[in-house]
């Protein structure tokens, strides 16, 4: 081991742990943690080898990797109904079986009959709604724009931010709904921001869906009729 230069393993765990400060998810900081000091453990054994950081390496090493291994079989032994796995599949596919589960558990599920009103017009939306099962209208100034059905989030586009929904969503059938209030999953996301950037991504996922359903709407209606803007139908 003449030629052993440590420099490079100095390098490797400097860059691993600059790595680790760009990520947001608790877990991969302990990943990167785990894999700064596994890099670390070469200084350790081979060049002037000392006991106390030595031990503080390993220590480092092991505890991570303990945590790591118990998230991982607490994760395996969360458990989705068919509904709450539907609802992941659709708009939480990128959060964790933890994760997802300690969102889904800020909402409701309920059963709500035809005429419910769940958003109205000019108010900010009360709840971000997922319906599982039913129909749902959207409309604006009395005119339907939008027509919802099974799988379709309702509030995304409002629900954080506060802003005033541009139409009103009524129930067209009797219908399944998972819910959570706004101030209930601002105040979840505020204490989990690592969770904002996966949930962003399924409401983006959401509205793109909305809007490619209004605009085939808007293109099957009579040439006479006047056009509702696609965006109309997004800001529910």
């Amino acid at each position: 081991m003449a030629n052993f230069d440590s420099a490079w393993f100095v390098y490797g765990v400097l860059l691993l742990l600059l790595a680790t400060s760009f990520v947001v998810r608790i877990d991969y900081v302990r990943m990167g943690l785990a894999a700064a000091a596994l890099v670390a453990l070469p200084l350790v054994l081979f060049r002037d080898p000392d006991v106390g950081y030595g031990l503080l390496v390993l220590a480092i090493l092991v505890v991570n990797i303990g945590i790591l291994t118990r998230l991982w079989l607490h994760g395996t032994n969360v458990r989705f109904s068919a509904e709450e796995e539907e609802l992941r599949r659709q708009h939480f596919g990128r959060l964790g079986p933890l994760a997802a589960r300690g969102l889904i558990d800020q909402g409701h599920w309920i059963s709500a009959k035809r005429g419910e009103v769940l958003i109205r017009e000019n108010q900010a939306a009360p709840s971000l709604f997922y319906l599982a099962e039913g129909l749902a209208s959207v409309q604006r100034d009395g005119a339907e724009i939008a027509r919802l059905s099974d799988g379709a989030l309702i509030g995304e586009a409002t629900v954080l931010g506060g802003a005033h929904a541009t139409g009103t969503v009524v129930l067209g059938s009797n219908a399944r709904l998972w819910f959570v209030p706004a101030a209930a999953l601002r105040a979840y996301l505020a204490a989990n921001p690592d969770l904002a950037g996966a949930l962003h991504e399924g409401f983006a996922r959401a509205l793109r869906g909305k809007l490619a359903s209004a605009n085939t709407r808007i293109a099957e209606r009579p040439l006479v009729s006047k056009a509702t803007p696609a965006s109309d139908a997004s800001n529910m």
